[in-house]
C-alpha cells in the first residue's frame, strides 16, 4: 500500500498533529511513528503523560482511515474518538526523545461509521500501552455536528 505523508492522511494541523509518519498500513491495520517531543501542547517537566496515548491511538486510526480515503481518491474525513473500554499503561509518562510506534488494528467497522480498534503503543520491543478504542466517522461530519446529535 502507498505510504502517504502524515499530514496528507490526518486532518489535524499544527500542534494538534501528534504523529510524524506512517510506517505501514493495510486493509485492517496501521503502524505510525513519533518521537516524544521535548516541548509541546501536552508536555510536562518529565515528558508527555501516558494518558495522551489515547490521542496517539485515535490519530493512528484517523491515519488508517485517511490512507483508505486517499487510496479511493477522496480526502481524509473528520472522525470522532468515542472512548476506550480498556486503557492499560505500563508507564505514567512517555519520556521526551523516546521513539514510539502506535499500532491500530480494526476489530470491527459498521456501515454507519462506528468502529472498534485494538491498539498498542510500543517503545522498542516493549509494549507500554494497550487499549480497545471506539471511533465514529460520519459520512458528513459538518452535518452531524450541526444536527445537535454530537
Amino acid at each position: 500500500m502507498r505510504i502517504h505523508p502524515i499530514q496528507d492522511v490526518v486532518p489535524h494541523r499544527g500542534s494538534a498533529l501528534l504523529l510524524e509518519q506512517v510506517l505501514r498500513w493495510d486493509e485492517d491495520s496501521i503502524e505510525v511513528a513519533l518521537v516524544v517531543p521535548a516541548s509541546g501542547l501536552f508536555n510536562q517537566a518529565d515528558g508527555v503523560p501516558a494518558w495522551i496515548g489515547i490521542e496517539y491511538m485515535a490519530q493512528a486510526i484517523a491515519a488508517w482511515a485517511g490512507c483508505r480515503a486517499r487510496r479511493d481518491g477522496r480526502p481524509p474525513r473528520i472522525g470522532f474518538l468515542l472512548g476506550s473500554r480498556r486503557y492499560s499503561s505500563q508507564v505514567s509518562v512517555f519520556p521526551a526523545g523516546t521513539a514510539l510506534v502506535v499500532h491500530a488494528r480494526r476489530e470491527l467497522m459498521g456501515d454507519n461509521g462506528l468502529g472498534m480498534f485494538a491498539c498498542r503503543i510500543s517503545a522498542g520491543t516493549e509494549t507500554w500501552v494497550d487499549a480497545n478504542v471506539s471511533v465514529f466517522e460520519p459520512a458528513d461530519a459538518q452535518a452531524y455536528l450541526e444536527s445537535g446529535n454530537a
